[in-house]
């Protein structure tokens, strides 16, 4: 999701290095360009007012801001690493918290912005856009140094190694258990959920790795990432970051978060479902979503909407080295069951492990999600964002181990680089600075934040029917 998105070292020496890109206006330039031409250029002395940065926000034509430098982003987005969708999600706006957040050695990857520099915010300009709290972006920011200086940033590799190897572990048993003990009804059905749980937790294993939150080297990072999703789950990872990061960018955010894109399938939030009903939009009975949600939302999810655009991307982005991965996890899979179910028995296994796996990763997924606040873009500072739209579940070994830590959603939001097995230890500074400023932190039981996912369907079904009916 980024200039903001993760780049490696190597990615960004790949990238050509570009003088400015894109073309002012002439009614975008200022009053004294003190020698900078129209397109910018290296070390832009231009001044400019949010005003003017703000105007440049569409696809042809993209300015955005870091640190209080101006930069003319319109033609590198294009070439961006993290895909051209995560960072115009920022087109004139301020993305400093957001470019902090998702590179890991932003000193490094700041070399690569100096051609796109065209200028800065002129004297009299706020730091921040859109009326934003000064105070409480500043107090984040020093948050965000602390966290930094205490080390709370730098991982374990002995915590990710026990990690992957349970998970290659729960693998071998449950291919042993039907070598010794045969594929009767229950040991199949055990054996089903066991790679259930091992397909669950290499999801949330892959997950560290795609935020570059484990190794201290990028490449080694992508590496491992590719393995874990392709070759232990049968998935692409350029798929998932180029989705995911987008939803860190922008979370809950219409048109620019993938997960609250439902299709037409689902209305989420309190607005959206007005919206429909003012229009007469009827593509589902919404106000029945609560009860149909069980029905084609966790079974359905992994098992044919997220399997079927995995290989779309792959084939349509051409991503062939992403494609030999998933293979490898097709081959190793059917070499190790075919001998016990032939092949449309493996078929049906791999077909009910991805049934199981579906309706853990929906629920844990939304619980965080999906009962908070979701709307169009509000242009909020970045904790603000991302407070609105996640909360934490209470913490516990078993709460931990089985989301992956993401029940210290609010925590790995704001901090997506930062090792899970750090979160509780940044969550009490968290939530103090919360306070200080007013904004709501929300803990929930697991049971309750299931419960709240029902219940915000129903919502949300409810306000469409009376806005289909009444307005």
């Amino acid at each position: 999701m980024h200039c903001v998105s993760y780049k490696t070292r190597e990615t960004y020496q790949r990238e050509p290095r570009m003088g400015g890109g894109g073309q002012q206006t002439e009614s975008s330039e200022p009053a004294k360009c003190d020698g900078v031409g129209p397109g910018g250029g290296r070390g832009g002395s231009a001044v400019y007012t949010w005003e003017e940065v703000q105007k440049h926000c569409h696809r042809s034509d993209q300015w955005l801001v870091i640190d209080r430098k101006v930069y003319n982003i319109t033609q590198w987005a294009k070439r961006h690493p993290g895909g051209i969708r995560v960072i115009s999600h920022f087109a004139g706006e301020d993305a400093t918290d957001a470019f902090s957040a998702f590179h890991p050695d932003a000193n490094f990857v700041r070399k690569f912005l100096k051609p796109l520099l065209i200028g800065e915010l002129a004297p009299t300009e706020p730091s921040q856009d859109q009326g934003k709290n000064a105070a409480l972006v500043q107090d984040f920011q020093a948050l965000r140094d602390r966290v930094e200086k205490e080390g709370l940033l730098r991982a374990r590799p002995l915590f990710f190694s026990l990690y992957l190897g349970h998970i290659l572990l729960l693998e071998a048993l449950a291919l042993g258990l039907l070598w010794v003990w045969g594929t009767s009804w229950s040991l199949t059905l055990l054996c089903s959920l066991m790679l259930a749980t091992s397909q669950s937790q290499a999801g949330w294993l892959q997950h560290d790795y795609g935020h570059l939150s484990v190794c201290k080297k990028s490449s080694w990072n992508h590496i491992l990432q590719k393995f874990v999703i392709g070759h232990l789950k049968g998935a692409s990872a350029n798929w998932w970051n180029h989705r995911h990061f987008q939803h860190h960018a922008k979370p809950n955010v219409f048109s620019k978060d993938p997960d609250v894109n439902s299709l037409h399938v689902f209305v989420l939030g309190d607005k959206q479902p007005v919206e429909y009903g003012i229009k007469k939009l009827k593509y589902m009975p919404y106000h029945h979503q609560h009860q149909y949600f069980f029905l084609i939302g966790p079974p359905l999810l992994i098992p044919v909407y997220f399997h079927i655009q995995i290989l779309r991307t792959m084939f349509l982005r051409q991503d062939w080295m992403d494609l030999a991965w998933s293979m490898s996890f097709y081959l190793r899979f059917f070499c190790c069951y075919y001998p016990f179910f032939g092949f449309f028995g493996s078929v049906a296994l791999i077909s009910f492990v991805r049934f199981l796996e579906s309706h853990w990763f929906v629920w844990v997924t939304q619980m965080n999600h999906l009962p908070m606040e979701i709307d169009h873009e509000r242009h909020q500072d970045w904790l603000t964002m991302q407070l609105s739209a996640t909360c934490n579940i209470e913490q516990s070994t078993f709460n931990d181990w089985f989301s992956g830590h993401l029940n210290f959603q609010i925590e790995h939001h704001l901090f997506p680089t930062m090792p899970r097995h750090n979160y509780h230890l940044v969550a009490p500074l968290v939530r103090a600075l919360c306070e200080k400023h007013g904004v709501p932190y929300q803990v929930k039981t697991l049971q309750k934040g299931m419960t709240d996912v029902v219940r915000s369907l129903k919502k949300s079904g409810d306000l469409w029917l009376d806005a289909y009916l009444h307005k």
